[in-house]
């Protein structure tokens, strides 16, 4: 029999999953938070994936259920598909919790830093019983758009994406869960791996704060990844990648560097930061966010530098250029990133020695 999905958030990612594993035939539903965004969805009875190129799918994907009701769109389904900015994890994780059932899997595309870790803990604090799972992808796997209230595109899917379980133990349950849909998901080896690999934390919002005045100057009218990092930009990102590098070696992680993520990404070699992303062909054409207001800061900066920056000043790692990007991005949209992310604190892991951590993220047990 085949895997019953939900995929909860009908954004540009969430309408491409559900209308993408509809046309593979299996049974999906969807939820969104408010009604009016998939009225038109739940009229049409599905979403239309627009043709894109000859190998992306396309065609109409014809939904079960089209819902804002999390009760209604979480029942009876396997796996529970969460494509939604990663600052709404924890009110989704808190509407859930009273529907979750036994053997449920739960998957956050992606989870950004720490977001299995505070989906878990939302689910603790509001004395969910039920015995899920909670996992997260490290990247989206779908690069994709909506082109309508019931169309979307997907212009690529990923060949390898990671994926980990809370706890690792339970990682190959959800690749076997989901690998009829989705073969390209790998093991991840754990939440501490998929979050501390997170490379948006590094390239957006150093890019974009470095970048403000051209962005507001242009609206974004140029080339993000060319013209935006210059020679002393690209010396920014390297010290910010080697102080990640450094708080996942703190927890005892071996990360990929920002260098070696661009040459299993896309291939590309340089002898510095600088030199790499300007070998990218890819990165040519991309243009700047049109404002600040984006999500390469409101999301990447508490969702993904904070906790990173975080973990690193309870392991004792010096991070002051993640600070200092904290500090700038808090000033200019006048709030607090660090009072609003995803801190130690507020994960319930300040008190935890490493080896309590590791233990925790690799088979779930807390002391």
């Amino acid at each position: 029999m085949k895997t019953k999905f939900a995929v909860v958030g009908a954004g540009h990612g969430g309408k491409a999953m559900a209308a993408h594993l509809a046309l593979m035939g299996f049974e999906v539903n969807l939820y969104n938070r408010t009604f009016e965004r998939i009225a038109v969805i739940k009229k049409r009875g599905g979403i239309e994936l627009v043709e894109n190129e000859d190998n992306i799918p396309h065609g109409f994907g014809k939904l079960a259920r089209v819902t804002s009701d999390m009760k209604e769109a979480v029942k009876d389904v396997k796996v529970i598909m969460v494509v939604l900015p990663s600052s709404a994890h924890a009110d989704i994780a808190k509407t859930m919790s009273p529907h979750l059932k036994d053997g449920q899997i739960v998957i956050l595309h992606p989870g950004r830093t720490c977001g299995a870790l505070e989906f878990s803990k939302v689910l603790r604090d509001t004395e969910c019983k039920a015995d899920v799972t909670i996992s997260e992808a490290e990247t989206f796997i779908y690069a994709s758009r909506s082109d309508g209230p019931a169309q979307a595109r997907i212009f690529r899917i990923k060949e390898a994406v990671p994926l980990a379980a809370l706890p690792a133990t339970r990682t190959q349950q959800v690749l076997d869960a989901i690998s009829e849909a989705y073969p390209q998901f790998i093991d991840g080896v754990d939440v501490l791996h998929t979050g501390l690999n997170n490379m948006g934390a590094i390239f957006h919002p150093a890019l974009t704060l470095l970048n403000a005045g051209w962005i507001e100057a242009t609206h974004g009218d140029y080339q993000f990844y060319i013209d935006g990092v210059t020679p002393s930009v690209a010396r920014m990102l390297e010290v910010l990648d080697r102080e990640r590098v450094t708080v996942a070696s703190a927890v005892g992680i071996r990360a990929r560097t920002a260098l070696e993520w661009l040459k299993l990404a896309y291939d590309t070699d340089g002898a510095d930061l600088h030199e790499a992303i300007h070998n990218q062909p890819g990165y040519y054409g991309i243009k700047a966010p049109p404002t600040l207001n984006h999500r390469y800061l409101f999301e990447d900066i508490p969702m993904s530098l904070v906790p990173i920056a975080s973990i690193g000043k309870r392991y004792g790692v010096a991070v002051g250029a993640m600070e200092s990007m904290i500090k700038i991005g808090s000033i200019i949209h006048r709030t607090d990133y660090w009072r609003r992310g995803r801190t130690v604190e507020k994960l319930g892991l300040e008190q935890w020695s490493v080896s309590e951590l590791t233990r925790f993220v690799q088979e779930g047990k807390i002391e």
